[in-house]
């Protein structure tokens, strides 16, 4: 789960990480106000959305009085945003935060993060704050510093005070950025989170460290032991077919293809994307319906694929282990007729009761085409699309 950046830094100020005082509004006449109460005499617009590239998008805007607060907000509370992580079709800005502004002197990178080639968290940290770190990595790979954490010690101090002096802070200013930094990782793993991102973390000019921006990317499998952060969640920044899919347990991601996909387990959903593109298609969507899935579950994904128009057919793989195959038959059977399918619809049913399963969907009368491999499959339900489209 994502969250928005004023709400990553009320997770980092429980830790200890400095932030720069701030108000979220979401009325473009509350800005100014948010600036008299915050006081100094210059001030940031940020747009919250859940993307980064906001300021070249023109999501970010510096503002030296409070009417210029007030004209920057007008500007973003409301806009379309288009960023490189949001896509052409941009997200609508629903909220700003009004932050004071600061002395920067220099800006630096730092995160937390899952690295699986080690299985452990990583503290990654660089000199080239404010970029992208896929540019940094991909430009001056150098740049980028790691620390593998011990996870039976945790970060040492030690470990943050390596990094701060490798990406060139101050000797004046490492212990506050070790503060920074151990602060980070006890964030990271309080809130269970997969990525706790500090970009930029500013030296300013009176010799602080501050975090000006944060990301922070939660594990879902572990909110349920964090009630207080499934508050943060935001509806208006997922896409709502995805959100349906997560209230029946579907694991679904839209695509830009034309073969809407029902498969069980990840590996096997991949591998069904894969010889659709094979086969000269692509596919609509990733949809998981897991392991236990019933008629119900069935039902709703089928619901869920269909409501992308894109979809001019439709591919069910079904490799039945604890799922069995007849369950998954019937499931199809009553979806097909509650919504009235007119797709084109290719099944492939492999594993515990496949021949009742097959026989269950020829019995039904339904137009359903039946298929013996996986390429099998892929081949007829391509080659139906086409005579549609």
């Amino acid at each position: 789960m994502n969250i928005h950046e004023y709400q990553a830094k009320e997770v980092l100020r429980k830790h200890g990480v400095p932030t720069l005082k701030s108000v979220v509004v979401e009325k473009a006449d509350d800005a100014a106000s948010a600036a008299q109460k915050l006081g100094g005499s210059v001030w940031v617009v940020k747009a919250q959305i859940h993307a980064g590239g906001r300021g070249k998008g023109g999501g970010v805007k510096l503002a030296r009085s409070v009417d210029e607060v007030k004209e920057h907000a007008k500007k973003i509370i409301g806009m379309t945003l288009v960023t490189h992580q949001t896509g052409p079709e941009g997200k609508k800005v629903l909220k700003a935060l009004i932050e004071q502004g600061c002395n920067i002197q220099k800006e630096y990178y730092v995160a937390a993060l899952v690295d699986r080639q080690f299985g452990r968290v990583t503290m990654m940290a660089s000199s080239e704050g404010g970029m992208e770190i896929e540019e940094v990595a991909a430009k001056t790979p150098e740049k980028i510093h790691r620390v593998v954490v011990d996870p039976t010690v945790g970060l040492q101090p030690f470990q943050a005070r390596q990094l701060a002096f490798k990406i060139g802070i101050p000797a004046a200013s490492v212990n506050k950025a070790v503060k920074a930094l151990m602060g980070l990782y006890q964030a990271f793993l309080a809130a269970d989170c997969s990525l706790a991102e500090i970009n930029p973390l500013v030296l300013t000019k009176e010799g602080d460290i501050v975090a000006l921006d944060a990301k922070m990317n939660l594990d879902d499998n572990a909110l349920f032991r964090h009630p207080d952060l499934q508050e943060y969640r935001d509806l208006s920044e997922e896409d709502p077919t995805e959100t349906e899919a997560k209230d029946h347990e579907l694991a679904y991601i839209k695509l830009d293809g034309h073969i809407g996909c029902m498969v069980n387990g990840a590996g096997l959903a991949m591998a069904t994307m894969d010889i659709i593109k094979l086969n000269g298609e692509t596919p609509a969507n990733f949809l998981d319906v897991g392991g236990g899935a019933n008629k119900e579950r069935v039902t709703a994904a089928f619901k869920i694929i269909l409501k992308d128009p894109n979809v001019k057919g439709i591919l069910v793989n079904i490799f039945g282990g604890i799922m069995k195959c007849d369950v998954i038959a019937e499931g199809i059977i009553a979806a097909t007729k509650e919504i009235g399918l007119k797709h084109p619809l290719v099944v492939r049913l492999q594993g515990t009761n496949v021949d009742l399963g097959k026989r269950i969907l020829k019995e039904s009368g339904l137009n359903i085409t039946p298929a013996d491999d996986l390429s099998d499959a892929a081949q007829k339900i391509v080659s139906a699309v086409r005579a549609v489209r």
